[in-house]
């Protein structure tokens, strides 16, 4: 039985402040904004999240902010609200009371979100869709949000605050880098505290890595047409509340209230990383949520206020603007909007302890009247916050809006995903011409995308796979994508993938291209890691982890997107990785934090760095502009641990036959060591050595790193 309680309840009247539900210790504080609300009530729920027990009108609003406090109320309480207003969608209006609505603010969520009917404000089956109104309760078929103790242990430690100059992300998902790991606890994989287990810290530990970056880990909806058939929202970039951790992803006994909400868990997770060395950076989704477009469920905003949490159609309330993609997007120009977003970044600086952020289609939230702005509130507000001075923010510098790429349009501060940086070295590697230019901006860190704003090399985030796209044994091994497992006839996903299956689409036998498939995915890997930026490894690619080509695999909660810990590839890949992370460890040369310049360095003749021809000399102007070359390499004198002199030179061959190289002259170093072939990862080369002025032959799809004699007997960068 529902008690519900008259207009004048036993609710006090509280404060518009903080937003959300807030315990004092004594009693409990509600805070909802909605401007065209009409009357808002809490609803309380038994510990088991099932029947609803009382209702209770917020007595007050405040600058549109409907609250009240209820008294003698204790951390684990069961709450959500019904929002009474007009259901009118071509004003914009979609409330609808009869749904029982997530708290943006919730700091935990009890309970599944399972798919139904009843999510939907208007009749699925009217010919009127979502002019029609459905008067069913959706209660038993969502989370119910946990009043949580605010009062967790206060950090003890101080941020890593790692440089970014030191900084190796390796990207992952929650589930995807543990369910199959036998390291792992049965119980634990899948979840945060599965991430912190042994097996999994003493991998990422032995790669080298000094942060990882989490797929989105707030609580998300599975969408209807997945459901239907038979998929789930994988990656979870469909949010429906932006404080809560994702109860999936909880170790915790379902049927038992977390009085932290899952963040107790969540904490222990990220100082477990810490203790390590390691920082967590969150991939957040603040552009959309999972409410979808117009013939979406309503589970929280739309039905709090639609007309002023998102952007909808001038002149058309009755759709909304679509820049995300995904139906929907936020309106982070409104300053209660902006407010949440900024609420929720403080709250997983202050209370999570995560180090950083990467913003998913970041454009879509810098937007002023639909156009993208750097002086936009959203930045302004992320510039100014003293919580948020610290950490790393990283921005996906696009969206799918009109005039929706803008890569080094970003403020000085931020770090930017470089999709040119990932197209140009598949391009190279994959054979393709009119490369060298481009490619030689690309591993210096683009300086002609981001250096004449005055930033620096770190603003360029360089990938050569993500979540989003092939993995690196489906780069080399497909040509097209394979997304029949989606259910969309292969539709979806990126057709252009500047890959190449080096002769055979999938998995063959055939000795020779197994090994030139071998031989390209280190010339990747040595390529991102020897590169100035900040370098970004995908979890799996180090043990050959695959797709089978799908390269879009955002509904595969699967073995097509898990990390088979048990079929490691024996390519020797794994070990080449953590060699190639040592080596940037080891060496300052790739990670400057300032540009190359060109210029001749110490009053010698020797320049920071010179391009050099495999012919012997200078590349010249015309040389960067032969269509068909394919090969080329650079020489930079620099510090190695403090020690100046040093040499060092690169060469890359994407030909598919050997090219003779001319070594650079005495001036430029008189002997080289041979530290790094990307032709075999068998042969032992610590020994071998040439000379200046040597003619060295080049393999075909190879890539090879000399150092000078100085550096070649500090054995530490080679031995680890």
């Amino acid at each position: 039985m529902v008690i519900i309680h008259p207009e004048k309840s036993a609710l006090e009247q509280g404060l518009p402040f903080p937003m959300g539900a807030t315990w004092d210790g004594a009693g409990a504080n509600f805070a909802l904004f909605s401007e065209n609300a009409e009357k808002v009530e809490l609803c309380l729920f038994d510990p088991t999240g099932q029947h609803e027990i009382a209702r209770h009108v917020l007595p007050v609003r405040t600058d549109y902010v409907w609250h009240g406090y209820l008294p003698d109320v204790k951390p684990g309480l069961l709450y959500g609200y019904r929002v009474h207003g007009p259901y009118a969608p071509e004003q914009g209006h979609r409330f609808n009371a009869n749904k029982l609505l997530v708290d943006p603010y919730a700091r935990g969520l009890f309970g599944k979100l399972i798919n139904h009917d009843a999510h939907y404000s208007y009749n699925r089956a009217s010919l009127a869709e979502d002019l029609s109104f459905d008067d069913r309760d959706n209660a038993p078929y969502i989370p119910k949000c946990i009043l949580t103790d605010p009062t967790l242990p206060s950090e003890t430690e101080p941020p890593l605050h790692t440089s970014w100059s030191d900084t190796i992300i390796y990207e992952l998902h929650v589930v995807g880098s543990t369910r199959l790991n036998p390291g792992v606890k049965e119980k634990l994989r899948g979840t945060f505290s599965g991430l912190t287990s042994d097996a999994f810290l003493n991998h990422l530990q032995d790669l080298g890595v000094r942060a990882v970056e989490l797929l989105p880990t707030f609580p998300f909806t599975d969408e209807t047409h997945l459901v239907d058939k038979g998929l789930t929202n994988y990656w979870g970039y469909s949010p429906y509340t932006f404080f809560a951790p994702e109860p999936r992803y909880l170790s915790g006994l379902k049927s038992k209230i977390d009085v932290t909400g899952g963040m107790g868990e969540f904490r222990a997770m990220v100082q477990r990383f810490h203790a390590v060395g390691i920082e967590v950076i969150l991939d957040v989704v603040y552009n959309h949520t999972g409410e979808g477009g117009h013939l979406g469920t309503t589970l929280s905003l739309r039905g709090i206020d639609n007309a002023n949490y998102y952007r909808l159609i001038h002149n058309n309330c009755r759709h909304y603007v679509n820049d995300t993609g995904c139906g929907n997007t936020l309106d982070i120009s409104h300053p209660r909007v902006l407010q949440m977003v900024m609420d929720s970044l403080r709250y997983w600086v202050e209370y999570g302890l995560v180090d950083g952020f990467r913003f998913d289609l970041t454009c879509s939230l810098a937007r002023i009247d639909g156009v993208f702005h750097t002086h936009s509130g959203f930045l302004a507000a992320i510039g100014q916050d003293p919580v948020l001075a610290h950490v790393k923010l990283i921005a996906e510098p696009w969206d799918l809006g009109i005039g929706g790429y803008h890569l080094g349009g970003f403020p000085r501060r931020w770090s930017e995903w470089n999709d040119r940086y990932r197209n140009t070295v598949r391009e190279f590697w994959r054979g393709g011409e009119n490369t060298m230019m481009e490619l030689a901006h690309r591993i210096t860190g683009s300086d002609d995308i981001f250096g004449s704003r005055g930033r620096h090399p770190r603003s360029s985030i360089n990938f050569i796979t993500a979540h989003d796209g092939f993995t690196l044994e489906d780069l080399v091994s497909y040509g097209h994508k394979h997304n029949e497992d989606n259910k969309e006839n292969n539709r979806d996903g990126c057709s252009e993938n500047y890959s190449w299956n080096c002769g055979v689409e999938g998995p063959t036998d055939v000795a020779a291209i197994n090994e030139l498939r071998q031989r390209q995915k280190r010339n990747f890997i040595a390529t991102l890691f020897l590169s100035q930026g900040v370098p970004m490894l995908v979890s799996g690619d180090e043990m050959g982890r695959t797709q089978k080509g799908n390269n879009n695999a955002y509904c595969q909660d699967n073995a097509v997107s898990w990390t088979d810990w048990q079929n490691i590839s024996d390519d020797g890949l794994l070990e080449f990785v953590k060699k190639m992370i040592r080596i940037r460890s080891g060496c300052t040369a790739f990670r400057r934090s300032e540009y190359f310049t060109g210029q001749e360095i110490d009053g010698g003749p020797i320049k920071d760095i010179t391009w050099w021809s495999p012919a012997g000399h200078e590349m010249t102007h015309d040389d960067w502009y032969i269509p068909h070359a394919k090969c080329l390499g650079f020489h930079m004198a620099c510090p190695y641990k403090g020690v100046r002199g040093e040499r060092l030179m690169v060469m890359m061959n994407a030909h598919h036959d050997t090219v003779p190289f001319h070594l650079p002259p005495p001036a430029y170093g008189e002997r080289w060591h041979i530290l790094l072939n990307t032709i075999s990862v068998t042969e032992d080369i610590s020994s071998k050595i040439v000379k200046a002025g040597d003619v060295f032959t080049l393999e075909g799809h190879s890539l090879v790193m000399l150092s000078s004699s100085a550096m070649a007997t500090d054995q530490q960068i080679v031995q680890g």
